[in-house]
């Protein structure tokens, strides 16, 4: 069967905390709930497709919902990026990434120097911002990296680019994804270029992650073996090691910059997926505890939506939903273990209810093209 189908995660919008939310540290996370409550927030388009009508939602005044709504448990121990996106396309992480909250041992910050001929800086869970804010002018007198972590299964590296060439740092990270593996096979390994001065330096949008190879078939592994178009958009490429991609067009700049990409591809024909991921919720908002800046991002993306929608056509399908948490109200920077949205604009105006997995998302995408489905249950809406 020929059909487009676009998916977009809304990187980090969650929607209230998982049964066992409290065993991660996380009880009484809901981004949306925090989000929606910021005078900047404007959302009526996905209102309209039922944002505000799924389970555990306070009902909000108005038009009926006129697309299929539900909100998604995670299966998957644990709370990433990579392990949300995975579950997604329909693999289940049966235990957590290895994380680090006292740093890196002594084993692998040392090979890592080793290898690199450079010494390391911090080696510490820290802010992204903040820790180049407390190293970048040691970093730039000495020439060491800067190596952090988070809550997250994260092996970060900042660099500035006048003291290590984005191509520079991007083959340390290739040296650290290498060495990376077994016991400390972190999630992802991530390139965090910055410039200016000190006081005033920023990171740039050439920001790059290197994730581990997914552990099993998924989606994107068997549309692609089907012969199907599978165009990643964002941090796709980079969360799937770029395996089950026909194409990626890229890491953006911003959402802005996503959501022309994926408006090009609403003017193209093709067969499969085009799977999209916008990242600005979580890593300019979510992180930083900026509630307003996230109702801003929220409303931007639902003014662009509005300008998308029309554009569907006949048997094209459109899904909206994220990969976990990051509840800009809470104490934590941390990403937070939460309920999911998923919104179809399919003009059915169904409530679909409490789903038990991401991966009910995989499942209704590969039944749409008559694939089997790897775990999950489809919805009925192909």
């Amino acid at each position: 069967m020929k059909r487009r189908v676009f998916l977009v995660v809304l990187d980090s919008f969650g929607m209230g905390a998982l049964p066992d939310a409290a065993e991660y540290g996380d009880e009484g996370s809901n981004t949306l709930r925090s989000v929606s409550a910021q005078p900047e927030f404007d959302a009526p388009n996905l209102t309209k497709l039922g944002l505000f009508a799924i389970d555990g939602e306070t009902k909000r005044a108005g038009e009926a919902p006129v697309g299929s709504y539900c909100r998604l448990a995670e299966q998957s121990k644990g709370k990433d990026t990579t392990t949300g996106h995975w579950e997604i396309a329909g693999l289940l992480s049966k235990r957590p990434f290895p994380t680090y909250p006292n740093g890196f041992p002594a084993e692998v910050i040392d090979r890592f120097s080793e290898m690199t001929g450079r010494g390391v800086l911090c080696n510490l869970p820290y802010s992204g911002t903040q820790v180049i804010a407390d190293y970048g002018a040691e970093h730039m007198t000495t020439g060491k990296l800067i190596v952090y972590t988070s809550a997250d299964s994260v092996f970060q590296i900042a660099a500035h680019e006048d003291v290590v060439p984005v191509e520079e740092l991007y083959r340390y990270c290739r040296m650290a994804r290498a060495l990376l593996q077994g016991k400390h096979a972190v999630g992802r390994v991530i390139a965090r270029p910055f410039i200016g001065e000190a006081g005033h330096f920023v990171r740039t949008s050439r920001r790059h992650d290197f994730s581990l190879e997914p552990s099993g078939e998924t989606m994107l592994d068997r549309l692609k073996a089907a012969g199907k178009d599978v165009i990643g958009i964002g941090k796709i490429s980079d969360i799937f090691a770029g395996r089950g991609l026909t194409e990626s067009l890229g890491v953006n700049e911003d959402n802005a910059d996503g959501m022309r990409k994926l408006a090009l591809c609403m003017e193209r024909d093709f067969d499969g997926l085009c799977f999209c991921n916008l990242v600005d919720f979580d890593a300019k908002y979510g992180h930083r505890n900026d509630a307003k800046g996230y109702a801003e991002a929220i409303t931007a993306f639902d003014k662009g939506l509005g300008e998308l929608l029309p554009k569907l056509g006949a048997g094209d399908m459109f899904m909206i939903t994220a990969d976990h948490g990051c509840d800009p109200l809470t104490p934590s920077t941390d990403h937070s273990r939460e309920y999911v949205p998923l919104l179809i604009a399919d003009g059915r105006g169904r409530n679909l209810g409490t789903r038990e997995s991401f991966a009910d998302i995989s499942a209704t995408i590969l039944s749409a093209f008559g694939l089997p489905v790897l775990v999950g249950r489809a919805l009925e809406v192909v």
